[in-house]
């Protein structure tokens, strides 16, 4: 191991005694302080502390500090099947809320139309949600529909949380299969004032889009999730193919 190695080895050390030592919700030295305590640059204080956001450690809240959390359990499932962080939870016996919630129907931006296949005057509605677990945000979803998928009187005042719910209840139209991209983004303005940390943190995000069975995306969505809260897996068969000396089968 080198010696840069080391450094950052023992620095990581050294956070997370403080971290242990600290009481969840407390509140540890700014920045500047922390990194004249621990000998080190802000900039590589500032790498170091990502790991532990990422581990669900700590949350940074711009302007106002950074906090020690309780470690709060872990939504793990996996891809293969579509279905609401709402209905995951119930299964897991966790309980999540909904925070602040935001319906429009707008113009559609020119991504917007391009990816549900509209006409670039098409007027869309808009869902943006924010999902808590223990009085903590941890998901900041973005629905964008057709506006004929859903009418007025289907989401003013009885929108619950799910948009994928909300089409499932009502039936129509049948929902057939979701294509989803998934990437580490930095967080944006928004995302981060939704979720409480800062501009750039790393954050895991879904671009999905939901296909009806003719065919029609019917929603464009997506959903920002913090790193140390959810965690994803994907169960994959081993393919059938020729190898030298034999055939290998699934």
């Amino acid at each position: 191991m080198s010696e840069s190695q080391l450094r950052t080895v023992r620095l990581h050390e050294k956070i997370k005694e403080l971290i242990l030592n600290t009481d969840a919700g407390d509140r540890l030295p700014s920045e500047p302080q922390l990194a004249k305590q621990l000998g080190v640059s802000r900039a590589t204080l500032r790498e170091a502390m990502r790991t532990f956001e990422t581990e669900g450690l700590i949350r940074r809240q711009q302007g106002v500090g950074t906090f020690v959390v309780h470690p709060s359990r872990v939504i793990d499932t996996g891809l293969e099947v579509l279905e609401s962080i709402e209905n995951l939870a119930r299964r897991l016996g966790l309980q999540v809320a909904m925070g602040d919630l935001e319906i429009h129907r707008r113009t559609a931006t020119a991504t917007e139309a391009e990816r549900l296949k509209l006409n670039p005057d098409a007027e869309v509605v808009v869902f943006k949600r924010v999902i808590v677990v223990g009085n903590r945000p941890v998901a900041f979803l973005v629905d964008v529909l057709p506006s004929d998928v859903l009418p007025d009187e289907e989401i003013n005042g009885s929108f619950s949380g799910s948009v994928l719910d909300l089409l499932l209840r009502r039936g129509e139209p049948h929902l057939a299969n979701s294509r989803c991209d998934i990437q580490a983004v930095a967080a944006n303005n928004q995302v981060a004032r939704a979720l409480g940390i800062q501009r750039g943190d790393v954050l895991l995000m879904f671009d999905a889009s939901l296909l009806s069975d003719t065919g029609k995306i019917v929603d464009y969505s997506l959903s920002y999730f913090l790193p140390g809260t959810f965690r994803f897996h994907v169960v994959r068969r081993v393919a059938s193919y020729q190898v030298s000396g034999g055939l290998t089968a699934s």
